[in-house]
């Protein structure tokens, strides 16, 4: 029988799509209040999915990703996808009872030496159910010394400049391997 082991810790990764720079760095504020130092970041690109958030969000979408210091657990992607969400209407402009219009779009993931796992609330085929309306996809996986894209991985996750940056990400795992032991005491 084997052992039921504690996967070790990841860098929460974050991607933010946004309609605006006062919006993207109000909503960048929010999460270091809440996940600490940004440690890695990409500049702006368009959006590849601009079409599917264009009626909610307006036109000339950018995306940028963003690691933090701060490693986290894997089973905590829940909770941190919660946290984005209840971070994107303080920068929406409400219209109505209960429907805002997005000015930035959070999406978390977990990056690990193997994959990217990102958090949804939409749920597709290939997306696994965790719990409080939260599916996982992985989007990213590292195989023979890159990152390799699946059937489903938006563009913006395989664009040049994302995949340097995940591979900067990456390369801090000997530093997280350090921490990790550090607070085991070994």
């Amino acid at each position: 029988m084997a052992r039921v082991q504690k996967p070790p810790q990841g860098r929460l990764i974050v991607g933010v799509i946004h309609s605006s720079l006062d919006a993207l760095a109000d909503s960048l504020k929010a999460l270091e209040r809440r996940f600490g130092r940004v440690q890695c970041e990409t500049t702006g690109a368009e959006c590849a999915d601009g079409d599917f958030y264009r009626e909610e969000m307006g036109a000339d979408l950018q995306r940028r990703f963003f690691s933090f210091e701060r490693p986290v657990s894997r089973e905590s992607l829940v909770e941190i996808k919660g946290i984005c969400h209840k971070i994107e209407p303080l920068f929406a402009d409400r219209t109505g009872e209960d429907f805002y219009f997005r000015t930035v779009n959070i999406d978390p993931g977990i990056l690990t030496p193997s994959n990217l796992v990102v958090a949804s609330h939409r749920e597709q085929s290939h997306r696994v159910y965790l719990a409080n309306g939260v599916y996982a996809e992985t989007v990213l996986i590292f195989s023979r010394g890159q990152f390799c894209r699946l059937p489903w991985t938006s563009p913006d996750y395989y664009a040049d400049e994302a995949i340097d940056f995940f591979l900067r990400v990456r390369g801090t795992f000997g530093e997280l391997q350090r921490l990790d032991s550090a607070a085991i005491g070994v």
